[in-house]
């Protein structure tokens, strides 16, 4: 193996890892869709929507939330560079904004056990947000695990970016209603 930098910006067949740089930028989007997605479950948990209702709007928030990135990603290139954006780089786009759609998988498998009367409804909504909710506290802890915060600073980390995510998340629902 060389140490030249790596021409794909996804990780490799062979294991090795992406470009710290792209990482981050996935990361802080697969987090902006979860905070989203608490908002939009916490906020289908308040109205009068049935299953089917819930997971078209779960999918049409995750589909609208990938196409904005995608468009907004490709002007802010064209602008840039003053050329679109192809090959390489939109392979980057396209891998960096992939988790805005796969944050629509965990609520769009509740709400189907909803569908299919499993659970309720709301219980799908509620424990789609939980999930959520969890999924922020553990990216933080693994945050300030990584800042050398030890455990209790990881805690406290993750404890703080749950809190940030639901406040987010309620600011949004209030705004909705």
């Amino acid at each position: 193996m060389t140490d030249e930098p790596r021409a794909d910006p996804s990780p490799g067949a062979d294991g090795s890892d992406a470009d710290p740089a792209v990482l981050a930028d996935r990361l802080k989007e697969r987090i902006y869709a979860t905070i989203t997605m608490i908002a939009v479950v916490v906020g289908l948990s308040f109205g009068e929507v049935d299953a089917l209702g819930a997971i078209a709007t779960v999918l049409t928030t995750a589909l609208g939330l990938w196409l904005a990135a995608l468009v907004a990603d490709q002007q802010a290139h064209r602008t840039v560079h003053r050329h679109l954006a192809t090959g390489r780089e939109l392979r980057r786009m396209l891998y960096v904004s992939s988790p805005l759609l796969s944050c629509a998988a965990g609520p769009a498998v509740l709400i189907a056990l909803a569908a299919l009367d499993v659970l309720s409804l709301e219980s799908a909504l509620l424990t789609a947000a939980g999930v959520s909710v969890i999924s922020l506290f553990l990216w933080g802890c693994l945050g300030g695990l990584r800042m050398g915060g030890g455990a209790l600073g990881a805690v406290v980390a993750g404890l703080a970016d749950a809190a940030i995510g639901v406040a987010v998340a309620l600011v949004k629902v209030a705004a909705g209603h």
